[in-house]
């Protein structure tokens, strides 16, 4: 496997990967900061824990908002034709991020200093509310570039396909034959009788075509519904099937089965699909 296939297929791992590294680096430079700043004259009445716990529950408060973030974005893209709507919208989701980090972050430093038998002080209210949402403003414009820039990267990198028809991009319909696949600045065509199986991936659906992926912004149900004309089959919540790469199924123990394509490749077969898909071979 290619360390680009390898890519495509634990994509979601790799980008888990990154971001913890990034903080851990990150947040452990800030805490050994804090550190070197407070035995600077040579006397501290700081514990050597405190910082790292102060930096880390940050990093994970920020680490688990991340992903509520993304789904708002991708539900609620900036629109640039109403700009002031959208700047009072993104207003409002910076505070609640900001509200939801502090929330967050306060209590994992109070169950800790609870676990040491120490007790946390957050300080006055409205002035740390303050002063946290001035830092937390600027990571949540900073999260925003970051996702847009690794959308665009990736999508010139791994490729996205659109169905299209007499060679021109369209809205999916039943009798769309061709794929355009735009990856490095270039188009390519790919036939939708050629695309083996589909694979879930979030808010992508992953076309496998003879050994290579082609991550295509829909969801499987509906990816489907468009092209079941061609021959598609829902086998599991996460896989379809072109019926035309089926080589055997399999029967399980557990009352699912084992759908063998021409390729090799084995997929679950899930009991709730087993019944119309045995239809349709017959």
């Amino acid at each position: 496997m290619s360390r680009l296939k390898h890519y495509q297929q634990y994509h979601v791992w790799y980008e888990i990967l990154a971001i913890v590294i990034f903080f851990a680096i990150n947040n452990t430079i800030l805490a050994t900061s804090v550190i070197m700043e407070e035995h600077r004259d040579g006397s501290s009445d700081l514990a050597l824990w405190e910082p790292f716990v102060w930096e880390y529950s940050s990093a994970i408060s920020t680490m688990l908002l991340i992903w509520p973030l993304v789904r708002f974005l991708r539900k609620c893209p900036f629109n640039w034709t109403s700009v002031g709507y959208s700047l009072l919208l993104y207003f409002i989701a910076s505070v609640i991020f900001s509200l939801s980090h502090i929330a967050l972050m306060v209590l994992i430093r109070k169950l800790v200093y609870w676990w040491t038998g120490g007790n946390y002080d957050f300080g006055d209210l409205g002035y740390e509310l303050v002063y946290e949402y001035r830092k937390d403003l600027w990571s949540f414009v900073f999260l925003i570039f970051i996702y847009h820039g690794y959308a665009y990267i990736s999508s010139q990198l791994l490729g996205e396909a659109n169905l299209v028809q007499d060679g021109e991009e369209q809205k999916a319909t039943p009798d769309c034959e061709r794929l355009l696949v735009k990856k490095l600045g270039k188009e390519f065509i790919i036939k939708v009788s050629e695309i083996e199986w589909l694979e879930s991936s979030g808010n992508y659906v992953n076309l496998h075509v003879a050994g290579r992926i082609y991550p295509m912004r829909s969801t499987l149900n509906r990816l489907v519904e468009q092209i079941a004309e061609k021959g598609f089959y829902r086998i599991h919540r996460s896989y379809a099937v072109n019926l035309d790469q089926i080589d055997s199924i399999t029967p399980l123990g557990s009352g699912d089965s084992e759908v063998k394509l021409n390729n090799g490749k084995v997929l679950n077969l899930s009991r709730r699909y087993k019944d119309g898909l045995k239809e349709l071979l017959h």
